[in-house]
């Protein structure tokens, strides 16, 4: 598909089609042991990772449902017992191709209606792609593989790299004690990327790895694990979505990031969910001294979405960056925010979210600020604005600042608001449709968070984000 016929394609079709199911392999509904063995087993994995799968798997069982957070939306339709945890594609090759000619022809296509090979040929230095629990294709351009650049699926990694993915697959950033989605995600996990930077390298390119779930009543459990040497340098893209059905789907990804002294990693995603989907992610970052981390976040679609990527700021002088957008139309709610632990003197973070809500839909911003005695010198600043369309909608805010240290900066602050009619008229006035006024008013009010993005996902955003005030996705 050129880059011609991908912008003459309509994006409602791009993410709403389906692709008749073909597996070669299909675990049966619930979660039991038996199941975390049946897919080890098909990854021939080390038995260091099928006992790590089944100590989540204890984990899972023995924690309680989260239902008492203020506010949170409703769990009560997450059955897991009802979710297919594991579909691997009817694909010859386990590990992914690396050409894209060599995929079958109805994954090929699901792709290619996706733009990832023209992405990939204009403005990638790497990608990924998975179907289902299983990543297809894999590549990472010559130049950055004969530096020591790493970028392959985590299946290959647990296989090819497997002394550095046991030290670092959640032992230290996400353990599966952390909350019961994260041990949930620790028993089957599947696929997901694997990105290592050595030392005193700039990857200055991103590298994108892209997760569609394609079936009815599954969930999806992917994997990523970012490790950036001392003095390095790279940027991730991640994109996620899903047609409609009628029974609930369940996504609970994990990420782990590891940002080296000096060190910069920027991490963004746009996650366009069906309405249908459950979105309960852990992500979670740790950054050395003097490095840089970077969140960048959309998230709609979902029925409900609690995602709170979390960043522990470990060595002195390390940064924090948070940048979020939420979008909850009619029967959703979006509930997001960010973590920030401030460990080491001279820190800093920054928080800025967005969110939209309109059609009685419900987003919330739920964050954490902690600076611990100690870390004198530190800074944050925390920052939430609400756009509601409508008197249905609603937007909620709910900052915790734990402050143990006197010799600090703290700054929070908080609008929610409505489309005006003036701004309407004004724009009207000049010329725009009604609209097409709120469009632009919405268009401005996103932009600190388009402008970080390469262009062609800036303009894919913004174009979700169009079809969102329409009504007309998931």
């Amino acid at each position: 598909m050129s880059s011609e016929d991908l912008q003459d394609t309509d994006t409602e079709a791009r993410f709403e089609f389906k692709k008749e199911q073909k597996s070669a392999l299909k675990a049966d509904k619930g979660l039991t042991e038996e199941t975390i063995r049946l897919i080890s087993d098909d990854k021939d994995e080390p038995e260091w990772m099928l006992e790590r799968r089944l100590r989540a798997l204890k984990q899972f069982q023995e924690m309680p449902m989260p239902t008492d957070w203020p506010g949170q939306p409703d769990l009560s339709e997450v059955d897991v017992d009802e979710i297919v945890p594991y579909i691997r594609p009817d694909v010859d090759v386990r590990a992914g191709v690396d050409d894209w000619t060599e995929l079958p022809d109805d994954i090929k296509d699901t792709f290619d209606k996706l733009g990832i090979p023209e992405a990939e040929k204009n403005a990638l230095s790497g990608v990924g792609a998975q179907y289902e629990s299983e990543v297809v294709y894999q590549n990472m351009r010559d130049r950055w593989e004969e530096k020591g650049v790493i970028f392959c699926n985590m299946d290959e990694a647990v296989q090819e790299h497997e002394e550095i993915v046991r030290e670092h697959f959640m032992t230290k950033c996400v353990p599966p004690s952390d909350n019961k989605f994260a041990a949930l995600h620790g028993a089957i996990w599947s696929g997901g990327s694997f990105v290592y930077v050595p030392e005193d390298t700039t990857v200055d390119m991103p590298v994108q790895a892209y997760f569609r779930m394609n079936s009815e009543g599954m969930g999806q459990f992917e994997h990523t694990l970012i490790i950036a040497e001392e003095n390095s340098e790279v940027h991730y893209i991640e994109g996620c979505s899903a047609p409609k059905y009628s029974a609930f789907n369940l996504h609970s990804g994990g990420v782990e990031v590891f940002v080296g002294e000096d060190a910069h990693v920027q991490y963004s995603t746009v996650q366009n969910w069906s309405k249908n989907t459950y979105n309960l992610n852990t992500k979670r970052a740790i950054v050395e001294e003097n490095g840089r981390m970077e969140w960048i976040s959309g998230s709609m679609g979902s029925k409900a979405t609690m995602l709170y990527p979390s960043t522990i700021l470990k060595g002195r002088g390390a940064s924090d960056n948070h940048i979020t957008i939420a979008f909850a139309g009619e029967g959703q709610d979006i509930d997001t925010g960010a973590k920030v632990y401030h460990n080491a003197p001279n820190t800093k973070s920054t928080i800025e979210s967005k969110s939209i809500s309109k059609d009685g839909g419900r987003t919330n911003y739920r964050g954490l600020v902690h600076i611990a005695d100690g870390a004198e010198g530190s800074s944050t600043a925390v920052e939430c604005d609400a756009l509601m369309f409508d008197n249905e909608s609603t937007s909620d805010t709910m900052p915790y600042m734990e402050i143990n240290e006197s010799n600090v900066d703290v700054a929070h602050e908080a609008t929610v608001g409505k489309i005006g009619d003036e701004d309407i008229f004004y724009l009207q006035s000049r010329g725009l449709d009604d609209d097409d006024a709120k469009q632009m008013i919405v268009s401005g009010f996103i932009e600190p968070i388009t402008e970080e993005l390469p262009i062609e996902y800036a303009v894919e955003l913004n174009r979700l984000v169009e079809l969102e005030m329409e009504g007309s996705l998931g």
